[in-house]
């Protein structure tokens, strides 16, 4: 007979994650993400910040990203003891331009 063994960590606790997308994406996205931060980096990515509740909710924010059409960079489960450290590499001026290099959705898709 076999043994099961059970997990050591469970997969459907909260988490904080980092979700790191190619392009700039807009504040008006912030709801439309479930309310996760948006952060525009210095090399052009967007990082979407905060807690995610689940394992389920989290493949629901990727399915987001994908029909968005916006190329999916990373995805990293931060230490909710390092999530208020700065990144060096985000950028802090949030009022450029669209001719500055904000990412604008398809029409055709777009659902904020």
């Amino acid at each position: 007979m076999t043994k099961t063994h059970a997990p050591t960590e469970e997969h459907d606790e909260p988490g904080l994650y980092e979700i790191r997308v190619k392009g700039h994406l807009d504040k008006r996205w912030t709801n439309w993400f479930g309310g996760l931060t948006i952060t525009l980096a210095d090399n052009g990515d967007t990082l979407l910040t905060g807690p995610v509740v689940d394992q389920a909710a989290l493949h629901g924010l990727l399915r987001k990203v994908r029909d968005l059409g916006v190329p999916l960079v990373a995805v990293i489960q931060l230490d909710p003891n390092q999530a208020n450290e700065p990144d060096v590499n985000v950028d802090t001026d949030h009022n450029r331009s669209e001719k500055e290099g904000k990412w604008k959705p398809d029409n055709r898709r777009n659902r904020p």
